[in-house]
C-alpha cells in the first residue's frame, strides 16, 4: 500500500535525479554559464532548490540545516549569510555561485535528499495534517509545505536542466 509520505519521498527522488543529470559531469565554466547576465546558471540553480529544500525541511523538523551542520557552507565558500538561499538574490549575486564543482553541488543534493528522506520515513499521515505555518489564510500545513518545496525544486530543476541543454549545444 503507497501511502502520502511514500508519494512524497518518490517526488523527492525524482527532484534528486534532475539534480544528478542536469549537473553531473558538467566543468566549473558549463555550471556557471548565464544565457545573459540576468539569467540563472545551473550552479545557482542547484545550489538554490538545494538551499531551500534544505532551508524548510529543517524547519518543518526542527533541526539544523545540512548546510551549517556538515560544513557545507565553508565548501562552498559563497559570500553569502549562513541563512542565505538564494531567495530574492540580484543578478550580481546570482553570478556569485561560481567556480564550485558538479561533485560539490550534487553532493550537497545528495545530503539535503538523505536527510529529507529521513524526515519522511518518520512521518505518519495524521502529522501531514500539521499546521506549520499560520502566517497564511488558511494556515499551511506540513503537507502542503511539502508539496510547495517540490513544486519549487522541480521547477528549478527543470530549469537546470535546459540551460545544460543549451550548454550542452554551444
Amino acid at each position: 500500500m503507497t501511502t502520502s509520505t511514500d508519494l512524497l519521498e518518490d517526488a523527492f527522488t525524482r527532484i534528486r535525479d534532475t539534480v544528478r543529470r542536469a549537473a553531473g559531469g558538467l566543468s566549473d565554466d558549463d555550471l556557471a554559464f548565464r544565457v545573459d547576465p540576468a539569467a540563472n546558471s545551473i550552479a545557482w540553480l542547484v545550489w538554490h532548490l538545494t538551499r531551500v529544500q534544505d532551508d524548510h525541511i529543517a524547519d518543518v523538523a526542527g533541526t539544523e540545516q545540512v548546510w551549517t551542520r556538515d560544513g557545507w557552507q565553508q565548501r562552498f565558500g559563497l559570500p553569502f549569510d549562513a541563512d542565505a538561499t538564494g531567495y530574492g538574490q540580484s543578478p550580481e549575486q546570482v553570478g556569485q555561485v561560481k567556480d564550485v564543482s558538479a561533485e560539490l553541488l550534487v553532493d550537497y543534493h545528495e545530503a539535503v535528499y538523505s536527510s529529507t528522506v529521513t524526515y519522511l520515513r518518520s512521518l505518519g499521515e495524521v502529522d501531514l495534517a500539521r499546521v506549520v505555518d499560520e502566517s497564511w489564510n488558511p494556515p499551511v500545513t506540513l503537507a502542503v509545505r511539502l508539496v510547495s518545496v517540490i513544486n519549487d525544486d522541480l521547477q528549478h530543476a527543470g530549469q537546470a536542466s535546459f540551460v545544460r541543454g543549451i550548454v550542452s549545444r554551444r
